[in-house]
């Protein structure tokens, strides 16, 4: 079968061809895949920079880790992959499949997973949102921040407050529902000024960051408290596109009733991935086939894998590869 197919760490998949893989076991089964996302998740792992990669395999391996397809029977499905998803054929497990609903296509459906799970996991499981609260969304011009507005007003917050450094994508968050909009390209100072205004008047029940590194310690030094009672915020690190470490004084811990977590593969509990794909996934997938949840994507063929593989993807779009 063909396959982008990674030799080596760090080098670009291949179109090549590749042997199809074999269920071993009643709990998988082999699925015709039909469409695959390209996630900054799946590029870690090719590229063994990830905290999941494995050990190398020297006959190469497929890249993906999930993806859309059929199943023998004709049912649409989408599926996270026992073996390589990007490729013709992909052994999946039955009990992580979801069947997708009529009205949705296969790039959607696709393009939706990762940014749910990178999303609606922190803002379910290590949030807890309720009704009502003030979400604040650290670097939400990416495809998955642009979820996680979508997704935090449908289950309820009363304001979503975002930032960002692309200028045309934050403004046209609005649309999405976001409610205020800080600039990341301003003076630090004017940053914490333009917060600060608003966690007085309304202050962050939740934090959702996808950058981490110099912003997160600004959006930190914001909530820190002068010795009176504080709000509880609930700060949730999904991503470090702008740094793996920061400096946290212990002055910001100890004076304000702050919970600080992360969301990510290995912070999950088996229950809670469970309902990923009992219920969480389910309800994205339908409100998407119904235009009420909106992606933003561009579609690739796998013979051009190699040239696309790093290619800029404009305006905070998720490529999505056509098998």
């Amino acid at each position: 079968m063909k396959a982008a197919v990674v030799y080596k760490k760090g080098e670009l998949p291949q179109y090549a061809e590749f042997p199809e893989p074999i269920a071993s076991n009643e709990n998988e089964v082999l699925l015709s895949v039909k469409a695959v996302s390209i996630t900054n998740l799946d590029k870690g792992i090719a590229s063994g920079e990830h905290y999941s990669s494995e050990n190398g395999n020297q006959n190469g391996f497929i890249v993906g880790s999930d993806c859309v397809g059929i199943l023998e029977n004709g049912t649409r499905v989408y599926a996270r992959g026992i073996s390589g998803t990007i490729a013709e054929k992909a052994l999946v497990e039955k009990n992580r499949m979801v069947v997708l609903p009529v009205g949705i296509d296969d790039a959607t459906a696709a393009a939706i997973p990762n940014a749910v799970a990178g999303s609606a996991m922190a803002l379910r499981f290590r949030a807890g949102i309720k009704p009502g609260d003030t979400v604040l969304i650290n670097g939400a011009t990416g495809f998955t921040g642009q979820m996680a507005i979508q997704i935090a007003r449908h289950y309820g917050a009363k304001k979503i407050i975002v930032t960002g450094r692309n200028e045309k994508v934050l403004q046209s968050l609005v649309e999405l529902g976001a409610d205020e909009i800080v600039s990341l390209k301003q003076s630090e100072e004017l940053i914490i000024s333009q917060l600060k205004k608003i966690h007085q008047n309304t202050p962050f029940d939740i934090v959702i960051d996808y950058l981490w590194g110099r912003s997160a310690e600004l959006i930190l030094s914001v909530l820190k408290g002068n010795g009176n009672f504080t709000p509880k915020t609930r700060y949730v690190s999904i991503g470090s596109m702008s740094g793996d470490t920061i400096q946290l004084s212990a002055q910001i811990l100890r004076s304000v009733d702050l919970q600080l977590s992360g969301s990510g593969l290995g912070s999950w509990t088996k229950e809670e991935v469970k309902l990923l794909f009992l219920e969480i996934l389910p309800e994205m997938f339908l409100l998407a086939s119904k235009n009420i949840l909106k992606v933003n994507i561009e579609k690739v063929n796998i013979s051009d894998i190699e040239k696309n593989w790093n290619a800029e993807v404009s305006d905070g779009k998720r490529l999505v590869v056509l098998i």
